[in-house]
């Protein structure tokens, strides 16, 4: 059994927040806070005592919530130790390489530049769950405010050697339209055009398409196939660089 309980957090037009719960001490983590009160009311309602936020990057859609829940709760708030200044509230400080302990759920601590230039994220080896922000979403990866695509590409490569059965936990609604668009640049991918006719359905009916899986995004996620001859064809850069050719997906992506 994963020794995380995981309740998903519909706020905003499309923001996902998430509580981790853990099922052995009661600890309970927030990830990446737009918001304070449907959280609250949430926790409230599960009956869930919130010990923790867990920040991925600066963004105000991330962090907004950070100061009421600490004032209301006294929690203690981990983000990126390479963006520190930008973290309302931030009590601990973590990066690459390290670990961070919820309650018997222990996370290791990847630095997923690109977004911007301190993302971090949280992968839960035992609850086969990978926090990532705004890096890697459901067919799509973040826009490239603060980093290189050389950095992104970097960043991505490291989710794409966790297990995949590895559940991803992305920040946002964004599935159908990165679907779309991925639809446009890998035409004949019969993964891709199965996974959206199912998205579609879910959509239809108001469900969420969020969490995906790692083994789900590296068959259909246009911004870890840069090396699919289908997408190289589609966008006449066959045989290209790697880097060169996620650089002109993703900037068509911006304009799609």
């Amino acid at each position: 059994m994963s020794p995380l309980d995981i309740h998903q957090v519909p706020v905003l037009s499309d923001n996902y927040v998430y509580l981790a719960h853990c099922l052995e001490t009661g600890d309970t983590a927030v990830i990446d806070p737009a918001v304070a009160g449907p959280v609250l009311d949430a926790a409230e309602e599960l009956g869930w005592t919130i010990s923790h936020i867990l920040n991925t990057h600066h963004h105000n859609d991330h962090t907004g919530g950070n100061l009421e829940i600490k004032k209301r709760t006294g929690c203690t708030i981990v983000g990126p130790r390479a963006d520190r200044d930008r973290i309302p509230g931030i009590d601990v400080q973590v990066g690459e390489g390290d670990s961070y302990v919820l309650g018997a759920a222990e996370a290791r601590v990847f630095d997923v530049p690109g977004h911007t230039r301190g993302h971090i994220a949280y992968w839960f080896e035992g609850a086969t769950a990978l926090f990532c922000g705004d890096t890697l979403f459901a067919m799509g990866c973040g826009r490239l405010f603060e980093g290189t695509p050389a950095q992104m590409v970097k960043s991505l490569d490291k989710f794409k050697g966790l297990p995949p059965t590895t559940r991803v936990y992305c920040a946002h609604e964004y599935t159908q339209a990165n679907g779309r668009f991925a639809l446009s640049v890998e035409p004949d991918n019969a993964d891709l055009v199965s996974r959206m006719q199912r998205v579609d359905v879910a959509r239809a009916k108001g469900e969420p398409t969020v969490p995906s899986t790692i083994g789900e995004e590296l068959k259909t996620n246009p911004f870890l196939r840069s090396d699919s001859p289908d997408l190289q064809r589609t966008i006449g850069m066959s045989g290209g660089d790697y880097v060169a050719v996620f650089a002109e997906t993703r900037l068509r992506k911006d304009t799609f």
